[in-house]
């Protein structure tokens, strides 16, 4: 009878749950199979997915942010998931084309999570010191960085073979962008604008972010259209993120300030990895800039977001780690992303940071305060785990680095 009952309460572990007996413990599911069950979870059709799913009233609830939409895009292609990918692209193009002002092929930095409808909807809440809707002045506003985002996204599905029209987008978005060159020494591509319709504040500071990002958009669009200008401007943008390289800092700058000129010191993880993933030449830097990361940005394991090292910003961590692995270091690459997974949210997900962590900049939308980020499930690090642990280059749509 013993050995009966033993079966028995065996069986109803399994089926149950492991509620009778115990269980070894459970892998985490892998970031692919999270961030499809995300988009499982939107209406029929084209959408953008929440970058804070459990964000309050304010102005980061049901708030899609363009950055983190591209990136899961870009993502979802490299976990074979076309159909995901390209349901969020079509949500791109349609913000694309129908918009409710402009029409000139740029995009907001934000959208209203859920189904894309014609035309798109804006993010925003209900202020109720102002008895009235309010939408935040950044998220409503057109950052070249998050142009060249989208642009990856879109041509990632052209790349794939999911239909001419994502390569059409792109270089509407790409002609856009053009409009935001600046001469003024050292040359680039400045920030975008700040505010609504019809005549937002333009941004003319340039980033180097936003130049690593728009060096690898510029890059694959030229390829995939053969159009030599394109190249021209992916080398115009790679010369200046190279311009900010700074052997006193052993770092790369963060860009410039409104002047186009003065070089803004701040010290931030994305400026130094991301470039080392893009452009070739960066990565002649590349053991003085993971040694200088080492020194001034690691904590808990993981990456900080600056120099500050206020908290262990997960996203950032990911991006080590995926760094990390495209440059062999594949033991470095493990703990980076053993720091991230002790990052999981209760949703699978991952929080944006482990404790309220200050990136140092100023927040444009009220200067008085920084940028932060939260405590909160978020979007962006699920989507840079997902290419951490696929071993995919956002930046140039394949496994390797580009050459």
């Amino acid at each position: 009878m013993t050995g009966i009952f033993s079966k028995l309460a065996l069986w109803a572990a399994v089926v149950l749950g492991c509620f009778v007996l115990p269980c070894a413990a459970q892998a985490e599911p892998s970031a692919c199979s999270v961030l499809a069950a995300r988009v499982s979870r939107l209406p029929p059709g084209p959408g953008f997915l929440t970058s804070y799913s459990t964000a309050p009233a304010g102005p980061l609830q049901n708030t899609a942010f363009l950055y983190g939409n591209a990136l899961s895009v870009v993502a979802l292609v490299g976990c074979g998931n076309v159909k995901d990918a390209t349901r969020i692209g079509d949500a791109i193009l349609i913000a694309l084309n129908h918009d409710r002002y402009w029409h000139d092929g740029r995009l907001r930095n934000s959208y209203a999570g859920g189904h894309a409808d014609k035309p798109v909807k804006l993010a925003g809440w209900w202020d109720k010191t102002q008895n009235r809707w309010v939408e935040d002045q950044y998220q409503v506003g057109s950052d070249t960085g998050n142009m060249a985002w989208a642009m990856l996204a879109l041509l990632s599905l052209d790349k794939v073979g999911a239909d001419a029209r994502f390569r059409a987008g792109a270089l509407r978005l790409a002609k856009w962008v053009d409009t935001q060159f600046d001469g003024r020494v050292p040359e680039g591509f400045m920030g975008g604008t700040f505010g609504d319709q019809p005549q937002p504040a333009v941004n003319r500071w340039k980033a180097t972010e936003h130049n690593t990002d728009l060096a690898a958009a510029f890059t694959l669009l030229a390829a995939a259209t053969g159009d030599a200008h394109w190249r021209r401007r992916a080398d115009a943008a790679s010369v200046f993120v190279l311009a900010m390289w700074d052997p006193a800092c052993g770092c790369f700058e963060s860009g410039t300030a409104e002047d186009g000129a003065t070089r803004n010191t701040m010290l931030a993880l994305d400026a130094q990895l991301w470039p080392l993933l893009a452009i070739p030449a960066a990565r002649t830097h590349a053991d003085t800039v993971i040694k200088t990361a080492m020194a001034r940005m690691a904590l808990r394991g993981g990456f900080a977001y600056g120099g500050g090292r206020s908290g262990l910003w997960t996203e950032g961590t990911e991006q080590g780690a995926l760094t990390m692995k495209l440059l062999g270091r594949a033991k470095e690459a493990q703990a980076l992303s053993a720091a991230a997974e002790k990052n999981r949210a209760p949703d699978g997900g991952y929080f944006a940071a482990d404790t309220t962590m200050s990136t140092g900049f100023d927040l444009q939308t009220d200067v008085r305060k920084r940028r932060v980020y939260y405590h909160i499930s978020a979007l962006a690090p699920l989507a840079w785990a997902a290419l951490a642990q696929t071993g995919f280059n956002p930046f140039t749509g394949t496994t390797a680095l580009p050459r």
